[in-house]
């Protein structure tokens, strides 16, 4: 089937009856694919607790953070290289942000040279046995609320629980305050986890890698979007698509970027974030690529891409 039979133009649920298995419409269908962890092993190392960032002062006003998912089903499309890299950028125009590794393969996690099966408490004590959030937030480039592999089990814990998937709403209530952007890292999965973000999120910003069966992920995404604004939450709406992994020299990339463009047309943020060994290597060290190669050009992709959900942002406020 050619590219430019895939997508039709979003306009509610039905845009997506011939492209989506009836499976792919059960908000619990868990369609997970391994991602393989960095070539090199993080070393050990044992976490300590920080205190959590203060309040803003009473003289700035209250500030309520905004929160966005960062979610495609289909793993090795960079959402843990966005979340990452996004939020350190973010934290470089001077917001504060906190990113939320909600992924039990806790990438995220690692990606800051932490060590997942050193830590005591994470997402799924905050998730299933209601710890404060703050007892799972370590400062390293940026907070992060840390994963381990106990998320594993979330799901099925959650399974059993009323007002299931409003759990990580409820558990960011206590520091929305505290940030100006929460950024949530989701499995490659549309289960229980995933609806907890979307339901958590203002709204979604959606990684796609440049190829055929990455844009086949997009319209299952956006069937799932719609029963849950039909459902929990009627304001999250995809509000970005990242063109990721592009390889310009390649026709295939050249078109899957033009069929993005007249289907979703503005949601297209304008960066592209080209494919580089830099993204491997980054988290290797325990690090962003904004600290690994701070001048290179992978590290200014992100920080154009962090322009662009402000310039967004700023848009919707003043609509």
């Amino acid at each position: 089937m050619g590219l430019s039979r895939l997508l039709r133009p979003a306009q509610g649920r039905h845009a997506v009856d011939e492209v989506v298995e009836p499976a792919a419409r059960e908000l619990a269908a868990d369609e997970r694919e391994p991602v393989e962890p960095p070539e090199t092993p993080v070393s050990p190392r044992r976490l300590r607790a920080v205190p959590p960032p203060a309040p803003a002062p009473a003289s700035q006003g209250v500030t309520t953070a905004d929160v966005i998912a960062l979610a495609n089903q289909k793993g090795g499309v960079a959402k843990t290289t966005t979340t990452l890299n996004l939020g350190v950028a973010l934290g470089e125009l001077g917001h504060r942000v906190l990113i939320v590794d909600l992924d039990p393969q806790g990438n995220l996690t690692m990606s800051q040279g932490m060590n997942p099966d050193a830590i005591e408490r994470s997402m799924f004590d905050v998730l299933v046995h209601r710890v404060p959030i703050t007892d799972v937030i370590h400062r390293v480039e940026v907070d992060i609320a840390v994963a381990s592999i106990d998320l594993a089990g979330a799901e099925l814990a959650l399974s059993a629980l009323i007002g299931r998937e409003r759990a990580l709403e409820k558990a960011l209530v206590e520091i929305r305050d505290r940030y100006d952007y929460v950024l949530l890292d989701t499995p490659p999965s549309l289960g229980l986890l995933t609806i907890n973000a979307f339901v958590a999120a203002n709204g979604v910003i959606v990684p796609v890698q440049c190829e055929y069966l990455s844009l086949r992920g997009l319209v299952q995404l956006e069937n799932t979007l719609s029963m849950v604004r039909e459902n929990l939450n009627p304001d999250v709406r995809v509000q970005g698509i990242v063109p990721t992994m592009y390889d310009g020299r390649t026709l295939h990339a050249r078109e899957a970027i033009e069929i993005l463009e007249e289907h979703f047309g503005d949601l297209v943020y304008e960066t592209r974030i080209r494919k580089t060994v830099r993204y491997a290597e980054a988290p290797v060290k325990g690090s962003s690529v904004l600290r690994y190669d701070p001048t290179g050009p992978a590290a200014q992709a992100y920080r154009d891409l962090a322009k662009e959900v402000l310039d967004g942002a700023q848009a919707r406020e003043h609509a």
